[in-house]
């Protein structure tokens, strides 16, 4: 018992030591390449992205209505973009040459039978057409990485831009990706500047030109608010009697803030006027009903 035992135990270091024997050879030739070809990918590519990265800063030239935020958020977006395409190339080369140490040939994966074939079995027609619109979307500066757009009715902050498609997180966090090819008309609410576009409504009983000097007394406060001054461009102010309503007069305030400032500050303008109107006796509307009764 103890004999066949030991026998299937020299058996078995046998058969490691015949493995490992076959293995060892294997490693130090392709086993050293794949790991060569990793590093170097690793390498390359992160020498390619700082020596894009330094282009990219150096050949943006600033615009004469552009902030130095616009421009830094223009400079990230065409980075990102770079980052990707370099990512895809490098890795996908060095994943093929890997492939082709691990004895997998990869000619196949070369020709129509292989990635072409694939491509246009799927429709790569909508894919050229995602890159080539995308490319001229990100390069003619449509919009950038944390512009608030709108595209075909999806509103958002754009996350992230690639050649092929574009990430928006809209006010309730849901996340849209949206294939350039899809984009037939970009709407963009942070280029620039931003606008306050109010309207208030007021009842008929309240004195108009008492209204208006308190619209403009409080956005006069609010541009010359240390904690707000450096969002605010243009002071909010009364534009004009907008509309007749039913209940209300209705008046639009207007204003100019810094890029994707405009929510926070027409916030805040709401919460000023609520404040002064009270002070002032100045009644928010509400719908009345009046009944005539007839005596006779």
């Amino acid at each position: 018992m103890i004999k066949n035992s030991n026998i299937m135990v020299a058996n078995i270091e046998t058969g490691i030591i015949g493995l490992w024997d076959k293995i060892w050879p294997w490693l130090l030739d392709h086993g050293v390449k794949i790991f060569l070809i990793a590093l170097a990918a690793f390498a390359i590519q992160r020498v390619l992205i700082r020596f894009t990265t330094r282009v990219i800063r150096a050949a943006v030239v600033p615009k004469e209505d552009s902030s130095e935020m616009e421009e830094k958020m223009r400079e990230n977006t065409l980075i990102r973009v770079f980052k990707w395409i370099i990512n895809i190339v490098v890795y996908l080369i060095a994943g093929l040459m890997i492939l082709q140490e691990l004895g997998v040939p990869i000619g196949p994966l070369l020709t129509g039978a292989g990635i072409v074939g694939v491509a246009v079995g799927f429709g790569s027609q909508y894919l050229v057409r995602d890159i080539i619109t995308g490319f001229f979307l990100i390069f003619e500066n449509h919009y950038r990485i944390g512009d608030e757009v709108e595209f075909n009715g999806t509103r958002g902050i754009v996350e992230d831009i690639t050649l092929r498609v574009t990430t928006l997180r809209d006010i309730n966090g849901t996340v849209h990706t949206v294939p350039h090819g899809d984009i037939t008309r970009v709407s963009n609410y942070s280029k620039s500047y931003a606008k306050v576009n109010l309207d208030v409504r007021v009842p008929y009983s309240a004195d108009v030109e008492h209204v208006i000097d308190v619209i403009n007394r409080v956005g006069e406060k609010l541009a010359s608010d240390p904690e707000w001054e450096d969002k605010i461009l243009k002071k909010p102010q009364f534009l004009r009697i907008n509309d007749l309503g039913d209940s209300s007069v209705i008046f639009k305030i207007i204003g100019e803030t810094k890029p994707l400032m405009q929510h926070a500050v027409t916030g805040e303008l709401r919460k000023r006027l609520k404040k002064e109107f009270d002070k002032e006796g100045i009644e928010m509307p509400f719908p009345r009903v009046v009944v005539h009764q007839n005596r006779s």
